[in-house]
């Protein structure tokens, strides 16, 4: 059963070393859980507000399941089916080979199969157990505050951690164990696991997105805006939503995204790693990954132990988190080169540093993209004070400055990731006796391993993430819970809470920005298993190597090619387009609800605020989205390889990561530039005659930046990286099919015809009118 195989006692060793890491990941996730429900939650009316909170989110997770879950059975079925329609590949077939063909068809489509389930169940897990766990934090976090700076920040961070944990656990566990059962044609079920966890990913990070910020932007506009009260002010009906958005959006969302980011890179590394396996001989290429993940996981849980402060009321949470991401960086570095140097070095004399220098390239790409976002998005950097001086003329002022710097810092970004792609290019080039095609391969693999060395902080990269929302509800908590009997010891908390929340702005949006990047890098490894898994069917097909498409490329001055890659452009634009109307049509309700309630009397305390409704009003609406904004990813790619063939699928995917990256960046560091912006001015003393602090006109235009900037940042933005993804996975998977299947014939003109079908019914959900409010 299980394929060992072909690996010397030391590399059978470390697989099974790498598989007990990953479960140390999750007892690791398991202590730290235990750590924090021991902690104190609070007083009852805490409490109160908390359960409020946890009932919300409780209720959109049930709700999120049972809208997924049809279309899971169906493509598990696809999946399983797919393998039918191509011959399998000749290492299932070496594999399984006491089995015939027939056999080994069933055992891989099964396969297949079964790691889609997977892949979605632990992206599902991972999302869920974090925002759960998140939930579980936020009033612990609210409780210490009246004790210590140190406290609160200890909680918060190691409650995130958990949910980091389990993503780098279970994403190790389940690569290991299909590499471990199918060995050298593990690449065949991998697809299935990326594909189940980008797919899950990217039904929680829209759904997340538009629950989150249809609270968010109904409960800022209609109490902040129209009746002038603060945020969280628990008169505000839709106070609840908008923090359980923050949990479903950042902590479900987040996690997910990022869980399959790190299964993506992992299958394409392995796709890879099995080309260079024919080229070189050697199976150091396809264990290296492996090691490296391992690697990743000890030294997160290192790095994140580390983080914590001494101080009592006031300190620097920013500066705690990142000497603990510097810190796992720093043994990840080591490890690496110790690894290749004792490991590949004895195989591929002279070649070991390569690997290790695109996974050390990778690190520091995440610390970079850390860097830049927080330079773009930080409090105190000179961007959002721009904003911040924006304001004084109003909202228009506001809006172009934060569009200005949101467009600035794509271009920066994607510099920065270029650079890395380059380094590929020289660190693996120049090595004797190899053709230019052989040559592309090293390369890809060498962005592929930049994408794992990138992710191998994680654990870091997920704490930091899931921290933003826990402050964030652990202030509105304590807002709501103190409102009406404010002392010193409350005032203290509540000073210590905003700067956490301040700090969680910027780690959001770090963690997002690095979310994109490892998306981008993502992307250009399965690009690369593309060109891979296409020329190999080609080859299967009798093409010799000068025809195959590794060795011609893809041609842009050929039409089709050209429209599709102008499809792959316009795919991202769309997608965002929906999304930001999903938001629109969702807060329209959230206002009309919050107004109505005003008018009954909730303002003046004549009545209680039904914070329900609100819940029920995003959960509902968030849901409706999902399953027509998932089927323009998996079916656009589809459609554009049976109609234009497999060179304009190539174009296809260029257009799409390019485009994508651009905007994704743009969008997520505008609204996070927007967002601190407004903080700055809420942190001034409050003096609307003179135009400072909440309440002010500044203020205001700062809300209305911070508005605009919501659904992009929280939304479009971070949608856009499981988009990506499934465009990248499904073209992956259907390749052979495309390259196998010249002519399509009636059946397959059929199946195009539902399949636009299919499009056009989910652009048509997506475009439905945003209700009308006033006609109400």
């Amino acid at each position: 059963m299980l394929s060992m195989e072909g690996l010397s006692s030391f590399e059978q060793i470390a697989i099974w070393s790498v598989l007990g890491i990953a479960i140390l990941g999750l007892l690791y996730a398991v202590y730290l859980r235990n750590q924090i429900l021991k902690e104190d939650k609070g007083t009852a009316k805490m409490q109160e507000v908390w359960g409020a909170i946890r009932a919300g989110a409780d209720a959109y997770l049930k709700r999120q399941l049972k809208s997924i879950l049809p279309l899971i059975g169906i493509l598990t079925l696809a999946l399983f089916f797919s393998v039918y329609i191509v011959e399998p590949t000749p290492e299932a077939i070496e594999r399984f080979s006491d089995f015939d063909r027939s056999s080994v068809r069933l055992i891989v489509g099964f396969g297949r199969a079964i790691a889609f389930v997977m892949g979605a169940g632990f992206s599902l897990i991972v999302g869920q157990i974090g925002m759960r766990m998140a939930v579980q934090a936020n009033v612990r976090v609210a409780s210490a505050a009246r004790r210590s700076f140190s406290d609160s920040l200890r909680i918060a961070y190691r409650a995130g951690t958990i949910t980091g944990m389990l993503t780098d656990g279970l994403g190790l566990f389940g690569g290991t164990i299909i590499f471990i059962i199918f060995g050298i044609a593990a690449p065949d079920a991998l697809l299935g696991f990326g594909f189940g966890g980008t797919l899950l990913a990217l039904f929680m990070r829209v759904g997340g997105g538009i629950y989150t910020k249809a609270a968010d932007v109904g409960a800022d506009l209609v109490g902040k805006i129209e009746a002038g009260i603060p945020e969280d002010d628990p008169r505000n009906p839709a106070v609840i939503a908008d923090l359980v958005g923050d949990n479903v959006g950042d902590c479900a969302g987040m996690a997910a995204d990022i869980f399959e980011s790190y299964e993506v890179t992992i299958v394409s590394g392995l796709i890879l790693g099995l080309a260079l396996w024919h080229i070189t001989g050697d199976l150091d290429w396809i264990i290296y990954p492996l090691l490296v993940r391992g690697i990743g996981v000890l030294s997160s849980i290192i790095g994140t132990y580390a983080v914590r402060s001494d101080e009592e009321e006031r300190g620097d949470a920013m500066k705690a988190i990142f000497r603990g991401y510097l810190s796992s960086a720093s043994i990840s570095i080591v490890l690496f080169g110790l690894t290749a140097f004792f490991y590949m070095g004895n195989d591929i004399p002279g070649t070991w540093w390569r690997p290790f220098m695109a996974t050390t390239v990778g690190v520091l790409l995440a610390i970079g993209i850390d860097r830049l976002t927080e330079y773009f998005t930080g409090s105190h950097s000179p961007p959002v004070n721009e904003i911040k001086k924006a304001t004084n003329t109003g909202p228009a002022t506001t809006i172009l400055s934060g569009i200005a710097v949101g467009y600035e810092s794509s271009v920066w970004s994607i510099l920065v990731i270029s650079i890395t792609i380059l380094s590929s290019v020289f660190i693996f080039s120049g090595i004797p006796g190899y053709s230019t095609a052989e040559i592309t391969t090293f390369v890809l693999y060498g962005v592929a391993m930049a994408g794992i060395g990138m992710l191998t902080l994680t654990g870091n990269n997920v704490a930091m993430d899931s921290y933003g929302p826990i402050a964030d509800n652990a202030a509105g908590i304590g807002e709501m819970a103190w409102s009406g009997d404010p002392d010193e010891g409350t005032e203290k908390a509540q000073q210590i809470m905003a700067d956490l929340d301040a700090v969680g702005n910027t780690t959001k949006a770090i963690t997002k920005g690095v979310a994109i990047g490892s998306a981008v890098i993502a992307a250009v490894a399965l690009f690369g298993s593309f060109m891979v898994d296409v020329s190999r069917a080609q080859a299967s097909l009798g093409i010799p190597l000068e025809g195959q498409i590794q060795s011609i490329g893809i041609r842009v001055d050929l039409p089709q090619v050209f429209v599709g890659m102008l499809i792959g452009g316009a795919l991202p634009w769309l997608f965002s387009s929906f999304t930001i109307n999903a938001v629109s049509r969702a807060a329209a309700l959230i206002i009309e609800e919050v107004r109505r309630q005003f008018k009954l009397g909730v303002l003046s305390g004549e009545v209680e605020p039904d914070y329900a409704t609100p819940v029920a009003i995003s959960t509902t609406a968030a849901q409706k989205e999902l399953v027509s904004l998932a089927l323009l990813g998996v079916i656009t790619p589809i459609v554009v390889g049976m109609v234009l063939r497999i060179e304009a699928l190539g174009g296809f995917l260029a257009g799409a990561i390019l485009s994508g990256q651009l905007l994704a960046v743009y969008m997520n560091n505008a609204g996070g530039a927007w967002d601190n912006a407004k903080k700055l001015i809420e942190d001034e003393p409050s003096d609307p005659e003179n135009n400072l602090g909440k309440g002010s006109e500044r203020h205001m235009a700062a809300i209305v930046g911070d508005t605009v900037g919501d659904p992009m940042k929280d939304t479009a933005g971070p949608a856009l990286n499981p988009m990506i993804k499934v465009v990248n996975l499904v073209s992956v998977i259907i390749a052979p099919i495309v390259v196998q299947y010249t002519e399509l014939g009636v059946v397959g003109w059929a199946v195009i015809l539902v399949l636009v079908a299919i499009l056009i019914w989910a652009v048509r959900q997506s475009k439905r009118p945003t209700p009308d409010v006033l006609a109400r």
